[in-house]
């Protein structure tokens, strides 16, 4: 008797290389972290495994969290040699979490610049830790849902490796991707170091042009496939959008569906959000004004009148930083403003550097990542420029509209699930198709036009700020796919 025809739902641990509020480098730390905490609102029974990152546990104390270690270790066997992680159970804020500590293994830095063997041991380890995870714990999962390719080695190590593939222990997996981009590219001499059976080293296993694509080895071993978006579900099948992967998954297509990421909204809320100068509702946007105050000085620049663009995020091609700043020009002689924050690859920062420093009283650029500048610059600015060549789904433009702060976009993968252009149902920003700095300045120029309506304007910003992109939408998505699973 299944676990849904028994009458209770499916107990299913996530497991992550990132989550918040342990550890984040991108949206998928916070996607990891928040939907746990919301399947488990829904009555799923849900946890998460994540690595013990330097300074990890001590941020988990001091955010309040009840933290015990539990007798048994978690343990795999990675190159002949025995790793033994600590796990440490850890609850609060909703989540209940089991933190992987290991070290020599889980140091400052989550991702490495390169990855070889060596490098790739920490993902390894916490992949088939997941699987060794239920002799510590004495709770097991009927599902364990896999975030990226840190965690590809799960699905495959159940399919094909010499221990896991042939104990009987039958576990379903769930497989997302966040970033077909990368997918954990090794030498496919790798897979025999870590008790991989040959038969995964074939073309209809993990081989992927000469090498072990770690990634390619989920989505053919795994139950099921979900993206992050309905659009790059669609996107990722085709020869353009899969990332050399496209011919499998239209193959695979019968497992795959996209499922929107949520908000945590209980994080992001201008009425609460402890970072803002000022909070705001839609009932009362006088704090936004003040917000867009603070960060008009943070950049010596006086409020005066002139549309305040604001862009948080990584200055990498995948985020539309070779059409945008070929555009900058155009964009100050339109007389507008913009605020950049973020970094990224050196030519797009020294460029964008560049334009600050020949526009002084109109570009301005952070170099690196501040959490309270960001929440400022989501709250303080106008719009919100996203001119992505690709997203899977995006988490910037679901905050700018929370914050009241329009979106501009182009229409990828979530972000045209999300935005819709203002004049169609539902439009509460702006949106353009092709990519090239042309089309960016008309979807601006169409923004200045509403942005001179101030009626206008202060409808279309409560609209995205009274509308759902929580988890509340999401979640029972996962919920259904999980009972499907078990049926």
């Amino acid at each position: 008797m299944t676990a849904v025809q028994g009458g209770r739902t499916p107990k299913v641990l996530h497991v992550s290389p990132e989550a918040v509020p342990f550890s984040k480098v991108g949206g998928l730390g916070d996607v990891a972290g928040s939907l746990p905490a919301a399947l488990r609102d829904s009555g799923t029974d849900c946890r998460l495994l994540t690595p013990a990152w330097e300074g990890v546990l001590d941020r988990a104390r001091e955010l309040g969290f009840s933290l015990s270690r539990l007798s048994r270790k978690a343990e795999a066997v990675i190159r002949w040699k025995i790793h033994r992680g600590t796990v440490w159970k850890c609850s609060g804020e909703g989540l209940v979490a089991y933190l992987l500590e290991e070290p020599s293994l889980f140091g400052k830095t989550v991702y490495p610049r390169e990855l070889t063997p060596d490098s790739v041991t920490p993902f390894l380890f916490l992949s088939l830790a997941a699987l060794d995870l239920p002799s510590a714990t004495l709770w097991k999962p009927d599902i364990i849902h896999c975030h990226d390719w840190g965690t590809a080695p799960l699905p495959a190590a159940l399919k094909w490796h010499i221990h896991f593939g042939s104990s009987g222990d039958v576990c379903k997996t769930v497989f997302t991707i966040h970033n077909l981009a990368h997918q954990g590219l090794l030498s496919l001499e790798s897979l025999g170091d870590w008790g991989i059976r040959n038969e995964a080293a074939r073309v209809e296993g993990m081989e992927y042009f000469g090498m072990a694509n770690l990634m390619k080895g989920a989505l053919v071993s795994c139950d099921a496939i979900t993206t992050v978006s309905p659009g790059y579900a669609e996107e990722i099948l085709t020869e353009e959008g899969g990332e050399g992967l496209g011919g499998l998954l239209k193959s695979l297509s019968g497992k795959v569906s996209g499922i929107l990421n949520g908000l945590d909204d209980r994080y992001w809320d201008p009425r609460t959000d402890p970072l803002l100068p000022e909070r705001y509702s839609p009932d009362n946007l006088s704090g936004k004004t003040a917000c867009k105050k603070k960060l008009l000085e943070r950049a010596g620049w006086k409020d005066d009148g002139r549309p305040l663009l604001v862009s948080v995020g990584r200055m990498v091609e995948q985020k539309g930083f070779s059409i945008l700043l070929p555009a900058l020009e155009e964009l100050v002689g339109m007389n507008c403003r913009l605020f950049l924050v973020g970094s990224g690859q050196t030519e797009y920062e020294e460029a964008a550097d560049s334009a600050a420093a020949r526009f002084p009283g109109s570009v301005f650029v952070f170099r690196g990542y501040d959490e309270p500048l960001a929440h400022l610059a989501y709250a303080g600015g106008d719009f919100f420029l996203m001119p992505s060549r690709f997203e899977p789904c995006g988490l910037s433009q679901l905050i700018s509209l929370r914050y009241g702060t329009v979106p501009i976009v182009r229409a990828a993968g979530g972000l045209r699930d999300t935005v819709f252009e203002l004049g169609t149902p539902g439009g509460n920003g702006f949106l353009f198709s092709g990519y090239t700095p042309e089309d960016l300045l008309e979807a601006v120029a169409r923004a200045m036009e509403v942005f001179r309506d101030k009626d206008s304007m202060q409808l279309l910003s409560l609209r995205g700020m009274n509308a759902d992109f929580s988890w509340n939408r999401s979640a029972p998505l996962y919920k259904k796919l999980y009972e499907s699973l078990l049926l």
